[in-house]
């Protein structure tokens, strides 16, 4: 009879013990453990900082595909009849290849990276991201600097 008692103790035992270390877990993961200058230093984030701060275009109405006609036409010398079939197709194909994801490399546009796609109700929204030459923004914004203000009539 000695030995079952023996066996009792030794199974309460076993059952405190276990019940102290799941204290001792949950209590360990609500403190922080005090760690060494070498990981603390090493799980920073780098600070983060702005590069360029971009302000929205205020009066700058958006490219559309009539004025993209308009333009073409005076820079190519090419009737708007015979450039109207050819930058209709050219727009479609840049279409099908944003939908399939692809990168763009058209210089001097710049390359356009396709980054996340997101479809919301009845569209798809593609975010990308455009890399152009400093050389090439400059141009375009003394381009931009030449040209008069176009003032539209609104009737």
């Amino acid at each position: 009879m000695p030995s079952k008692t023996a066996s009792k103790k030794t199974t309460s035992t076993r059952r405190t013990t276990t019940a102290t270390r799941t204290r001792a877990k949950s209590t360990s993961k609500a403190t922080p453990k005090a760690t060494s200058s070498k990981r603390a230093k090493s799980s920073k984030a780098p600070a983060v900082s702005v590069v360029k701060e971009v302000q929205p275009a205020v009066g700058v109405s958006e490219l559309k595909k009539r004025e993209l006609m308009d333009l073409v036409e005076e820079r190519s010398d090419i009737k708007k009849k015979f450039a109207k079939p050819v930058i209709e197709a050219m727009i479609e194909v840049l279409g099908e290849a944003l939908a399939q994801e692809r990168p763009l490399n058209l210089q001097p546009m710049g390359r356009v990276l396709p980054q996340r796609v997101k479809d919301v109700g009845k569209n798809r929204v593609i975010i990308t991201r455009i890399r152009q030459s400093k050389e090439r923004a400059k141009q375009a914004a003394a381009a931009q600097a030449e040209k008069p203000p176009v003032a539209k009539v609104v009737k």
